[in-house]
């Protein structure tokens, strides 16, 4: 084989290096904004703290439903979003409901539905619940209702983050 075919000419050579010192300068300058535009993926989630909610002596065996504020940070923007538990005692145990139905996520209620006293209704798609969160056969719910996390402290009730049954 002789030489000149692996030779390289002048115009491929020039070419190859704009193309290739390009390709760097382009990189150099995007990789500082991809990594701007994904810092909050990145960034490792904050364990919401404990919210005080209500006085222990404030719940009843009856559901009822209080609500309460945490902080919550989308990204760069920090704000305080409003959540809902259903709180109720059974005996010295405590149990914080999710409002949250979990077929399409409307809110449920409790005792809202003449034709089912002393369950959890969804009026969306009434979808039903156990006054314990379990989800009624048959009707249009896949799951129970997420559990909040919760501590009882100098005769407040905290809670935490929603979690499914399982998990809590």
């Amino acid at each position: 084989m002789s030489e000149k075919k692996h030779r390289v000419s002048r115009r491929q050579f020039l070419n190859y290096t704009l193309t290739g010192v390009g390709g760097f300068m382009a990189a150099g300058m995007l990789m500082p904004m991809v990594r701007f535009a994904l810092d909050p993926v990145l960034r490792p989630a904050e364990e919401q703290d404990l919210v005080q909610v209500v006085k222990v002596d404030e719940i009843t065996e009856e559901p009822q439903r209080f609500d309460f504020k945490i902080k919550q940070v989308d990204a760069w923007h920090e704000s305080e979003e409003t959540k809902s538990a259903w709180v109720y005692k059974s005996g010295d145990k405590i149990t914080a409901l999710s409002p949250v139905c979990k077929h399409l996520g409307c809110t449920v209620g409790w005792n809202n539905d003449p034709a089912n006293p002393n369950q959890f209704f969804c009026p969306c798609h009434f979808g039903r619940y156990e006054k314990d969160g379990t989800n009624i056969k048959g009707t249009p719910p896949i799951g129970p209702l997420d559990v909040y996390q919760h501590v009882v402290k100098d005769g407040y009730l905290f809670l935490g983050k929603a979690k499914p049954r399982g998990e809590a």
